[in-house]
């Protein structure tokens, strides 16, 4: 059977990576509580092709 719940799967893609020029792109694969935040996430995590932090967004 399915799991019944407000978890679903969201993906966080980098800000700053598109308008650096380089090749490839930075994505992260994570779970969120849709009823408790129904807003798009926003986190800082690393970009290993930047060698940095920067601020991922849940895209779609």
């Amino acid at each position: 059977m399915a799991k019944k719940g407000n978890r679903v799967q969201v993906i966080l893609e980098c800000t700053e990576h598109k308008a650096s020029g380089k090749p490839g792109t930075s994505r992260y694969i994570t779970t969120k509580n849709k009823k408790n935040s129904p807003d798009r996430m926003e986190i800082k995590k690393f970009n290993s092709i930047l060698n940095k932090m920067t601020v991922h967004k849940e895209i779609k």
